[in-house]
């Protein structure tokens, strides 16, 4: 059986003022490509497949485009097992879980083998067999969603801890204790294939320069020395840096199939792909490369010399991702022409921010025995330098509402 691990889709996400719905389509269809090139039997997400900052509108074509990616993977007897990670929204996928279950059998005893050529999405900890298509024989499949009191936590357990630390601390222990209660089920066979799918933090991974839109102290991390032992593969998400823990190369975080930010700049994103036989793993995993958008910082720090070094180097970055850090000269530098400039050599710039050096005189910020601005005059400065770029009408109308709203509140 071969099985083709992925994580960390985030279909429909943002970059700053930049959606990244194309790009994040694109991987998704060379994930698609790859199933098939492969001729894989089993597709594993491991979590996080929508963004949290997805519309219901964008949801919905993020669907209808997983339909038109998979339609062919599916159809030829394809399965694709995923399960929910901390950006997926719990109502939104406990919905399509409901949804899905009344036009196909879907993930629902413990146990149970669930017929092929369908998507099956885990919101509770659970594991299904997969029969091999050839061979006939079953695998085990522990789908393990991201901890979350709502999912984890039995009775009354949400409401006795005190600080995050507390629900952390229980929450640890509840992943776990569900995973022992699955392993101990009776129909769990300890002798056949098993392979673990979980959206969580291992103690012991590589974090790299940062998680994604959460804290190291917000995280919950868990144990996983009995990992390497207890199953034939683990198809890890959540960590987007692509990595495997310590000398066990059978337990691997996939990593996002596109670089999300900028702590992501370096990052060779790929996918992994296992063969599974009736006596366990057949060899070590591999890596299939996926092509990623770049994102990096430039900073314009004496424009008349920059742009045109920038526009001669940067010839080919009509898609990257950048991040601009701009200063100029009042009196020298047209701020409005630089920033047009710098548009049209970065046209997906997704952040920007910038500094007048005050050469020619006090600077934006004033300067030292400069009568201090008030709360009004440092808004309307802001949403000037701010809107600079927009429509006269457009740049207008914002203005004159700001002043309402300004005016009441100083009067």
């Amino acid at each position: 059986m071969k099985i083709l691990h992925t994580a960390d889709w985030h279909l429909g996400d943002r970059l700053g003022r930049i959606d990244r719905t194309a790009d994040l389509r694109a991987a998704v269809e060379r994930v698609a490509a790859h199933c098939k090139q492969e001729a894989v039997d089993v597709l594993l997400v491991a979590g996080d497949l929508f963004s949290e900052l997805a519309r219901p509108d964008s949801l919905r074509e993020t669907i209808r485009h997983w339909q038109e990616a998979f339609r062919e993977f599916l159809e030829t007897g394809g399965t694709v097992l995923t399960l929910t990670g901390n950006h997926d929204n719990e109502n939104f996928c406990q919905t399509l879980v409901s949804a899905m279950s009344l036009a196909a059998p879907t993930l629902g005893h413990m146990g149970e083998t669930v017929p092929p050529g369908r998507l099956y999405l885990a919101a509770d900890p659970t594991f299904v067999r997969l029969e091999d298509r050839t061979g006939g024989f079953p695998v085990q499949f522990v789908l393990m969603p991201y901890p979350t009191p709502s999912r984890y936590f039995k009775g009354d357990a949400a409401l006795k801890y005190g600080s995050p630390e507390e629900k952390n601390k229980l929450l640890v222990a509840a992943w776990a204790g569900a995973l022992r209660d699955i392993r101990e089920h009776p129909k769990y066979d300890p002798k056949a294939p098993a392979v673990l799918s979980a959206h969580v933090h291992v103690h012991g991974s590589s974090v790299g320069p940062s998680l994604f839109r959460i804290t190291e102290e917000e995280d919950v991390v868990v144990e996983g020395a009995d990992l390497p032992e207890q199953f034939d593969y683990v198809a890890l998400g959540h960590i987007h840096k692509p990595q495997w823990l310590g000398a066990a190369k059978h337990v691997r975080y996939s990593g996002s199939i596109e670089r999300m930010d900028l702590g992501e700049s370096g990052d060779q994103k790929g996918v992994v792909i296992v063969e599974i036989g009736p006596d366990g793993r057949n060899g070590d995993p591999g890596v299939l490369p996926l092509p990623a958008t770049p994102i990096y910082e430039v900073s314009v720090l004496n424009p008349a010399t920059d742009l045109p070094r920038l526009k001669a180097e940067y010839q080919n970055a009509q898609t990257d991702l950048v991040n601009l850090h701009i200063r100029y000269t009042a009196g020298v530098d047209q701020l409005e022409e630089v920033l047009r400039e710098l548009e049209r050599i970065f046209p997906r710039w997704y952040a920007r921010d910038w500094q007048e050096t005050g050469a020619l005189g006090p600077s934006l910020a004033g300067t030292e025995g400069a009568g201090t601005k008030s709360f009004g005059e440092t808004v309307r400065d802001y949403l000037g330098q701010e809107l600079i770029q927009h429509d006269e009408k457009e740049r207008a109308a914002i203005l004159n509402l700001a002043d309402g709203l300004l005016n009441d509140l100083e009067n």
